[in-house]
């Protein structure tokens, strides 16, 4: 991982875009390939990458990452003054009483709060059961207001507006860790990035389209849209996802920090092409690149809409993040530098008759 690589990483993971608000990583990603490649945008918010010397006359290959992260929206205003809230995306809401959160006001600014915890003393016998609220109708985002009227007037809230965590990126370089939030799927973006501008001026046998996709979080909705847009002969899916090696039985792990790129055979929303898969996996085994496979039974990502709507067969390369959905994960440089290869390989093998074997 490169200096520049890694500040993309640590801007991108520190953006505040949750679903529906994927403007500041879409102007990151912008910024951070404009000598390189083409973009444009659509109304769901979705940014298309070019690579300058596409043909027009080879096959399409797909890069795809979503732009969104797990996020909140105001619900509404308490006569007490914090605020009630809603989720975008699917939180472990076990985690969420006592973390830090900012939230955008009508100025723009982003204000400081935390998700109300109440205190144990306060708790009856059967709060403290179930450690806590863990309901969104029973959480309060308090920003230090004492009544609606000062939330409104003098902290600037009003409904409707994005919440994020107030986690800040940091890396332990000695050990090749990454400490953020919304790495899924921000260190996703970061590999599709750095994919985009390695082949930006190579010679290659398919013509590569990258879709920063939106609102993954609530449905995979951008990449319905870009489908549609791109018409992709294959796919290539960069995600963050989640490891299961700090709670999962020896035998069961398939997705350990630092074992390089997860591909799953399944989730909850796809099967994934099984010879596509193969090859991939074969693939990095030729060429001495970490990767584990998978069969996952939860989840889901943007391969499966990419299959169904548009046909394309798809893989998912997915860079392990542990406690996903939490306001703090933790990610391997490593296995981002491994996704990177493994992209950069598959990309390299493809041409039309391979792609036909699918």
């Amino acid at each position: 991982m490169t200096e520049r690589e890694r500040n993309l990483i640590e801007a991108l993971a520190n953006a505040k875009a949750p679903s529906g608000f994927e403007d500041e990583t879409v102007d990151i990603m912008r910024r951070a390939l404009s000598d390189c490649c083409d973009f444009s945008r659509d109304g769901l918010n979705n940014l298309y990458i070019r690579r300058r010397r596409n043909s027009g006359d080879k096959p399409v290959l797909m890069l795809d990452a979503h732009s969104d992260e797990v996020g909140f929206m105001v619900h509404s205003i308490r006569e007490n003054g914090t605020l009630r809230i809603v989720g975008l995306g699917g939180w472990n809401r076990a985690t969420l009483p006592g973390a830090g959160v900012l939230v955008r006001n009508r100025h723009g600014d982003w204000i400081p709060g935390c998700i109300a915890a109440k205190p144990p003393h306060f708790m009856s016998a059967e709060e403290k059961a179930r450690g806590g609220a863990v309901e969104y109708r029973d959480l309060a985002l308090d920003i230090g207001a004492t009544s609606k009227a000062e939330a409104e007037e003098a902290f600037g809230i009003r409904i409707g507006e994005p919440v994020v965590p107030a986690t800040r990126f940091s890396a332990d370089a000695k050990n090749g860790l990454l400490f953020g939030k919304a790495f899924d799927c921000r260190i996703g973006c970061a590999a599709m990035a750095e994919v985009l501008r390695t082949v930006a001026e190579e010679d290659l046998t398919v013509d590569v389209i990258g879709s920063l996709s939106s609102q993954e979080e609530v449905g995979e909705r951008g990449a319905k849209a870009a489908v549609n847009r791109i018409r992709p002969d294959i796919a290539i899916v960069f995600e963050g996802c989640p490891a299961d090696d700090t709670f999962t039985e020896p035998y069961a792990i398939q997705t350990r920090l630092k074992g390089g790129p997860m591909l799953r055979f399944m989730d909850v929303s796809v099967i994934t092409n099984p010879r596509y898969q193969r090859f991939a996996l074969d693939l990095a085994a030729r060429e001495g690149i970490a990767a584990q496979a998978s069969v996952r039974e939860g989840g889901g990502n943007d391969a499966a809409v990419i299959q169904a709507l548009g046909g394309a067969p798809a893989v998912v390369l997915g860079i392990p993040v542990r406690y996903i959905h939490t306001p703090s994960c933790i990610a391997s440089a490593f296995d981002y530098d491994e996704t990177v290869k493994l992209a950069l390989a598959i990309i390299r093998a493809l041409d039309a008759s391979q792609i036909e074997r699918f």
